[in-house]
Protein backbone atom coordinates (compact mmCIF):
# COMPACT_ATOMS: atom_id res chain seq x y z
CA UNK A 1 0.00 0.00 0.00
CA UNK A 2 0.81 3.64 -0.87
CA UNK A 3 1.19 6.25 1.62
CA UNK A 4 2.05 10.14 0.93
CA UNK A 5 3.35 12.51 3.46
CA UNK A 6 3.79 16.15 3.41
CA UNK A 7 6.10 18.55 5.33
CA UNK A 8 7.06 21.78 5.44
CA UNK A 9 3.70 23.94 5.96
CA UNK A 10 3.59 26.67 7.99
CA UNK A 11 3.22 30.24 8.70
CA UNK A 12 4.91 32.94 6.67
CA UNK A 13 4.00 37.21 6.13
CA UNK A 14 3.08 37.99 2.53
CA UNK A 15 5.94 38.10 0.36
CA UNK A 16 7.63 34.78 2.06
CA UNK A 17 8.80 31.31 0.97
CA UNK A 18 8.49 27.90 1.84
CA UNK A 19 8.88 24.62 0.10
CA UNK A 20 6.86 21.42 0.67
CA UNK A 21 8.57 18.41 0.39
CA UNK A 22 6.14 14.82 -0.11
CA UNK A 23 7.50 11.84 0.82
CA UNK A 24 6.16 8.46 -0.31
CA UNK A 25 5.99 4.74 0.83
CA UNK A 26 5.08 1.03 -0.25
CA UNK A 27 5.35 0.12 -4.07
CA UNK A 28 5.78 3.36 -6.29
CA UNK A 29 5.04 2.88 -10.01
CA UNK A 30 7.50 5.73 -10.89
CA UNK A 31 5.49 6.39 -14.73
CA UNK A 32 2.34 7.63 -12.83
CA UNK A 33 1.66 11.22 -12.71
CA UNK A 34 1.87 13.19 -9.64
CA UNK A 35 0.87 16.42 -8.23
CA UNK A 36 -0.36 19.24 -5.88
CA UNK A 37 -3.57 20.35 -4.62
CA UNK A 38 -4.74 22.64 -2.73
CA UNK A 39 -7.96 23.11 -0.47
CA UNK A 40 -9.54 26.54 1.07
CA UNK A 41 -11.63 26.62 4.47
CA UNK A 42 -14.79 25.60 3.96
CA UNK A 43 -14.46 24.48 0.09
CA UNK A 44 -14.99 20.79 -0.79
CA UNK A 45 -12.88 21.00 -4.44
CA UNK A 46 -9.47 20.52 -4.24
CA UNK A 47 -7.30 23.09 -6.65
CA UNK A 48 -5.09 21.38 -9.02
CA UNK A 49 -1.80 23.82 -9.14
CA UNK A 50 1.15 22.22 -10.41
CA UNK A 51 1.74 18.11 -11.62
CA UNK A 52 4.32 16.04 -13.39
CA UNK A 53 3.85 13.99 -16.31
CA UNK A 54 5.64 10.47 -16.66
CA UNK A 55 7.14 12.34 -19.13
CA UNK A 56 9.03 14.91 -16.91
CA UNK A 57 6.08 17.71 -18.19
CA UNK A 58 5.56 20.25 -15.84
CA UNK A 59 2.17 22.07 -15.36
CA UNK A 60 0.88 24.96 -13.60
CA UNK A 61 -2.44 26.58 -12.39
CA UNK A 62 -2.12 29.82 -13.54
CA UNK A 63 -2.92 31.33 -10.38
CA UNK A 64 0.98 30.38 -8.93
CA UNK A 65 2.94 30.26 -13.07
CA UNK A 66 6.23 31.97 -11.71
CA UNK A 67 5.78 31.72 -8.30
CA UNK A 68 5.86 28.14 -7.48
CA UNK A 69 8.55 25.65 -8.79
CA UNK A 70 7.23 21.69 -8.94
CA UNK A 71 9.77 19.10 -8.42
CA UNK A 72 10.46 15.33 -8.56
CA UNK A 73 14.08 14.22 -7.09
CA UNK A 74 12.91 10.62 -7.22
CA UNK A 75 10.17 8.35 -7.31
CA UNK A 76 9.54 8.99 -3.74
CA UNK A 77 10.38 12.36 -3.11
CA UNK A 78 8.87 15.59 -4.61
CA UNK A 79 8.94 18.64 -3.96
CA UNK A 80 7.16 22.24 -4.06
CA UNK A 81 9.03 25.88 -3.56
CA UNK A 82 7.10 28.48 -3.11
CA UNK A 83 7.90 31.88 -3.59
CA UNK A 84 6.58 35.79 -3.75
CA UNK A 85 3.55 34.09 -1.37
CA UNK A 86 0.14 35.70 -0.79
CA UNK A 87 -2.42 35.65 1.70
CA UNK A 88 -4.69 33.91 -1.38
CA UNK A 89 -2.08 31.30 -1.12
CA UNK A 90 -3.84 30.30 2.58
CA UNK A 91 -4.79 26.88 2.07
CA UNK A 92 -4.18 22.86 2.83
CA UNK A 93 -1.73 21.76 0.76
CA UNK A 94 -1.58 18.06 -0.85
CA UNK A 95 0.81 16.01 -2.58
CA UNK A 96 -1.33 13.13 -4.76
CA UNK A 97 -0.09 10.33 -7.22
CA UNK A 98 -2.19 9.68 -10.14
CA UNK A 99 -3.98 6.98 -11.71
CA UNK A 100 -2.32 7.59 -14.82
CA UNK A 101 0.81 9.01 -16.95
CA UNK A 102 -0.97 11.84 -17.36
CA UNK A 103 -4.19 13.62 -15.75
CA UNK A 104 -3.13 14.02 -12.48
CA UNK A 105 -4.21 17.90 -12.23
CA UNK A 106 -7.80 15.93 -12.34
CA UNK A 107 -8.38 15.34 -8.93
CA UNK A 108 -10.88 12.61 -9.82
CA UNK A 109 -7.94 10.88 -11.37
CA UNK A 110 -6.23 10.59 -8.55
CA UNK A 111 -4.97 7.28 -6.53
CA UNK A 112 -3.42 8.38 -3.47
CA UNK A 113 -3.37 11.83 -2.03
CA UNK A 114 -1.18 12.30 1.01
CA UNK A 115 -2.60 14.09 4.85
CA UNK A 116 -2.39 17.63 3.58
CA UNK A 117 -0.13 20.36 5.25
CA UNK A 118 -1.50 23.93 6.59
CA UNK A 119 0.08 26.58 4.34
CA UNK A 120 -1.01 29.85 5.88
CA UNK A 121 0.26 33.64 4.79
CA UNK A 122 -0.35 36.40 6.21
CA UNK A 123 -0.68 40.09 5.24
Amino acid sequence: EVHLMESGGGSVQSGGSLTLSCDASGDIDGGLCVGWFRQYPGKDRREAIANIDYDGRISYADSVQGRFAMSRQHPKKMSLSMNNLKPEDTALYYCAIGRHRRGCENWGLIAVWGQGTQVTVTS
